[in-house]
C-alpha cells in the first residue's frame, strides 16, 4: 500500500478490512483457543462449542444478509470495494475451511485427550453388546415416544424443516413401492450425547469416574426399522438446516410490537434457506434431494465430517471435572460496599467501579434487591436486554412491585435470540403489575442503566447503576465487563431524562453528562477525536486508547487515520471485528490493534482520551456502544463518565496498561488483515491479563491511591 496525500485518498477501498471477513477472522481466532494447551481440556471443548454457535449465527444473520441483498439486486460497493455478490464469493471458502478445520481440531486433538482423561465420545459402531442393550433401553424409554417419522411421496409432501435441527434423511426401501425417502427429527429436548456405561478397567482408587457417550443420531438411526417395520433401512444420513434469522420490523406495520416480534420468530424458524451442513458420505442424489426441496442454493451446501453442530459438545461440561477445567476464580466485593452498612451509604461516600467478574455480579444484584426492599425507595426504573433465565434482578422487581414502589422497565424484544426470553419476562413482570414497554420500533434498547429514586431526609435522591454489561447473572461470571453505582445529580438527571425519553415522548432532550445515541453519542465522540487531534497539532501529548467490541464504522475509521497523521498514538483493544488497517505509512502507522480472546469475554467498552496529557484533563467513558452504525445510528446507547479521579485513575493507571501488556490471549491485527499472537519477551513467561485480574486485582484495587497519572507508553511489538 502506498501513502495517502489526501483526505480523498482515506476513502480508497484499500484502507478498508471487509467486515463480514473480519467478522470470520474472529471466528477463527476462537478457534485457536481450543487449540491451546494453556487452556484446561473441557475449556478447550468449550470454545469448539463456541465455534459453532458463532458459524450458525454468522450464517443466519451476516451471510443471510447478503443474500437479502443480492436478492434485492443490491450491488452497491461497501467501504472496502466489494459488493454483496462479491463478499459471498470470498466467505464461502473461508466458512468451509473453518468447519473443516474445526473438526480436524476435535478428531485429532480434542477426542484423543478425552479419551485419555477418562471421557469417551463412541460411534455407535464402537459399543460392545452390553453397551447397545443399554443404548437400545434408553432409545425405548427416551427416544422412540418422541420421535416422529415423516414420509415424503405424493400423498406426504416434504415437510417444513425448522432452523438449526438436526435430522436424519433416511433412504428405504418398501417390498411393494420400492425406494423411499423420510425424514426423522432428532429432539431438540433430549441431549444429544447419550451416555452410556464405559467399557474397559475400573477407575484407579481415587481417580475420576470414567464416563462414556453416543451420539443421540447415530443411536436413532441404529433403530430405524422399529420406526419403519417392514421396511428395508438403505441408510439415514444427518443433515442441518440453517435458515436467514434476520427479520426486519416495518414501523408501519408494528402497531404491537409484541406480537409482530412473535410473528418474526414464527418467520425465523422456517425463513429462506441460507446453509445445509451435510455428512460428507451423503450421496448426491440425497443432497439433490434436499436442496431442491428446500430451494436453496447448492453452493450453500457445506459437506463435513461427522458430527454435525458440535455446540452441543458444551454438555460435557456438566460433567463433575474440575480437574479438566478452569479453577473458580473468587470475586471480589469492593472494601467500600464491605465496610458499609447498606449499598446506598456506600454510594453516598462517593462512586463505586466494579469490574466483572473479578467483582461480583452480586453487588448489583444487591442494588436491586435492597432497593425492593427498602422502605425510603418509591421507585425503580430498568432496561433489560439479555437476562437469562431464573434472573435475580427480575424477581427483585416482582418483590418491589410487591412492596408497593412504582417500577418501570424497559425490556428489549428484539434483542436478537433472546426474543422468546425477553416476551416471557415482559408478560410475567405486566401481570406483576410492572410498567413494562418495550422501546422503539425503528430502535433497539442495548443501554445498561438502573435509576433508582428514594425519600431521604432532605428530600429525594436519586441512585443510579450504568452498566457496559447485561443484567445477567449467569453471563456476568464470564463476560468482562465494568459499572459504576453514583448518586451525582446530574447524572441521575440524565438518568431520569433517558427513561422519560424511553416511557414516554420527548425530543431533543438535553444530557448533561451522558452520551446518548443515536442522538449525541456519535458527535460527542467525533468531538474528543478532534480534541485530542488539535491538542496533537498544539504540541501536546495525544493520545487514545480504545476497548471495544467491533470498530466498523467509517467515519470513525477516518478519524482515527486523520489521528494517526497528526501524531496521536491510538491503541484499540478490538476484540472481534476490526475494518480498520493498521501501520499503513502516511495513513496509520501510529495506530495499533490488538484482539484479546482468553478465557472470559472481553465485552467492556472504554474510551480513553488524554486530552494533551494534563494532569487531571484526561477522560474516560464507559458504555455499551460499539464504533458500528447499528450502535451510533439504530440504537440507544449509553456511554458515561468516570469522573471520580482515583476510579479513572484504576482505569488508566490500572486497568488499560495491563491490558495492553498482555502476552498471552493477544493478538495484533497486521495490515493485511491477519492476526499474530503476540509473544513476550525473550525469556519471560507471557502475561495473562485475565489471570492478572483475577489472582491481584481486587488487592491491588483496594490499596489504589490517588496519584499523578503518568503518560502509557506503547509496549513492546509482536
Amino acid at each position: 500500500m502506498v501513502a495517502v496525500e489526501s483526505e480523498q485518498d482515506l476513502h480508497r477501498g484499500e484502507l478498508y478490512i471487509n467486515r463480514e471477513i473480519a467478522a470470520v477472522g474472529f471466528i477463527r481466532r476462537v478457534l485457536e483457543e481450543a487449540q491451546s494447551h494453556r487452556h484446561p481440556l473441557l475449556e478447550r471443548v468449550k470454545f469448539l462449542s463456541f465455534v459453532s454457535v458463532q458459524l450458525d449465527e454468522f450464517l443466519m444473520v451476516r451471510m443471510a444478509g447478503l443474500h437479502d441483498q443480492l436478492s434485492a439486486s443490491v450491488h452497491t460497493h461497501g467501504p472496502d470495494g466489494l459488493t454483496p455478490e462479491e463478499q459471498i464469493k470470498a466467505l464461502r471458502p473461508l466458512i468451509r475451511e473453518l468447519f473443516t478445520d474445526q473438526r480436524r481440531v476435535y478428531h485429532d486433538d480434542a477426542l484423543p485427550r478425552l479419551i485419555e482423561a477418562g471421557i469417551q465420545i463412541l460411534d455407535y459402531a464402537e459399543l460392545n453388546e452390553a453397551q447397545r442393550e443399554e443404548a437400545a433401553s434408553y432409545f425405548h424409554s427416551e427416544v422412540f415416544p418422541v420421535l416422529t417419522p415423516l414420509g415424503v411421496d405424493s400423498a406426504h409432501p416434504f415437510p417444513l424443516i425448522s432452523s438449526r435441527s438436526l435430522n436424519l434423511a433416511v433412504t428405504l426401501r418398501d417390498p411393494l413401492a420400492g425406494e423411499l425417502f423420510a425424514r426423522l427429527k432428532a429432539p431438540p429436548t433430549l441431549r444429544r450425547l447419550v451416555p452410556v456405561t464405559p467399557a474397559g478397567r475400573e477407575r484407579r482408587r481415587g481417580g475420576p469416574k470414567r464416563v462414556a457417550f453416543v451420539w443421540l443420531e447415530q443411536l436413532i438411526a441404529a433403530h430405524l426399522d422399529q420406526l419403519f417395520p417392514g421396511m428395508e433401512i438403505i441408510a439415514a444420513y444427518p443433515f442441518r438446516v440453517l435458515r436467514d434469522a434476520d427479520f426486519e420490523i416495518q414501523v408501519d406495520e408494528a402497531g404491537d410490537l409484541l406480537a409482530t416480534v412473535e410473528q418474526g420468530l414464527r418467520q425465523r424458524r422456517f425463513g429462506s434457506v441460507v446453509a445445509l451442513l451435510a455428512q460428507a458420505d451423503t450421496p448426491e442424489s440425497v443432497r439433490t434431494k434436499l436442496v431442491d426441496n428446500l430451494e436453496m442454493n447448492p453452493a450453500d451446501v457445506y459437506n463435513l465430517q461427522s458430527p454435525l453442530g458440535m455446540s452441543e459438545l458444551a454438555e460435557l461440561l456438566d460433567l463433575d471435572r474440575p480437574d479438566l477445567k478452569d479453577r473458580p476464580i473468587l470475586a471480589h466485593t469492593p472494601a467500600e460496599l464491605r465496610r458499609s452498612p447498606g449499598v446506598f451509604a456506600a454510594i453516598q461516600r462517593g462512586d463505586l467501579l466494579l469490574h466483572h467478574p473479578y467483582d461480583s455480579f452480586s453487588s448489583v444484584v444487591d442494588f436491586i434487591q435492597t432497593a425492593a426492599r427498602d422502605p425510603q425507595v418509591l421507585a425503580i426504573k430498568q432496561t433489560l436486554y439479555r437476562v437469562g433465565s431464573n434472573s435475580p434482578i427480575v424477581a427483585a422487581l416482582l418483590e418491589a412491585v410487591e412492596a408497593g414502589k412504582q417500577v418501570a422497565v424497559m425490556v428489549e424484544l428484539k434483542a436478537r435470540f433472546d426474543e422468546e426470553n425477553n416476551i416471557e419476562w415482559a408478560r410475567m413482570l405486566e401481570r406483576a403489575g410492572v410498567h413494562v414497554v418495550y422501546g422503539q420500533v425503528e430502535l433497539k434498547t442495548h443501554a445498561k442503566v438502573a435509576l433508582v429514586v428514594r425519600r431521604e431526609s432532605g428530600g429525594l435522591s436519586r441512585y443510579v447503576h450504568l452498566g457496559t454489561g447485561n443484567y445477567n447473572a449467569t453471563t456476568a461470571r464470564v463476560y468482562e465487563d465494568y459499572a459504576l453505582l453514583t448518586c451525582r445529580p446530574d447524572i441521575a438527571e440524565d438518568a431520569s431524562h433517558l427513561f422519560n425519553m424511553l416511557t414516554g415522548f420527548a425530543r431533543g432532550v438535553h444530557y448533561q453528562k451522558l452520551l446518548v445515541a443515536p442522538t449525541t453519542l456519535r458527535a460527542g465522540l467525533l468531538a474528543r477525536i478532534e480534541r485530542e487531534i488539535e491538542r496533537a497539532r498544539l504540541g501536546g501529548q495525544g493520545r487514545l486508547i480504545f476497548k471495544l467490541n467491533a470498530l466498523v464504522d467509517k467515519e470513525f475509521i477516518l478519524a482515527l487515520y486523520r489521528a494517526s497523521q497528526a501524531g496521536v498514538q491510538v491503541d484499540l483493544l478490538v476484540r472481534g471485528m476490526c475494518c480498520l488497517r493498521p501501520s499503513i505509512p502516511g495513513v496509520s502507522e501510529n495506530i495499533r490493534v490488538t484482539s484479546l480472546v482468553g478465557r472470559f469475554l472481553e465485552h467492556s467498552r472504554i474510551y480513553y482520551f488524554a486530552n494533551g496529557g494534563v494532569e487531571g484533563e484526561d477522560e474516560v467513558l464507559l458504555g455499551s456502544a460499539d464504533l458500528m452504525p447499528r450502535n451510533l445510528d439504530h440504537r440507544v446507547e449509553v456511554l458515561f463518565p468516570v469522573e471520580d479521579a482515583a476510579l479513572r485513575a484504576q482505569i488508566v493507571r490500572f486497568a488499560l496498561p495491563a491490558y495492553l501488556r498482555d502476552t498471552a490471549n493477544a493478538r495484533r491485527l497486521l495490515p493485511d488483515g491477519s492476526y499474530k499472537r503476540v509473544k513476550p519477551p525473550k525469556g519471560e513467561p507471557p502475561f495473562d491479563v485475565q489471570q492478572w485480574f483475577a489472582r491481584q486485582a481486587p488487592e491491588l484495587l483496594d490499596e489504589i491511591v490517588s496519584e499523578p497519572i503518568q503518560p502509557i507508553s506503547l509496549p513492546g511489538s509482536v
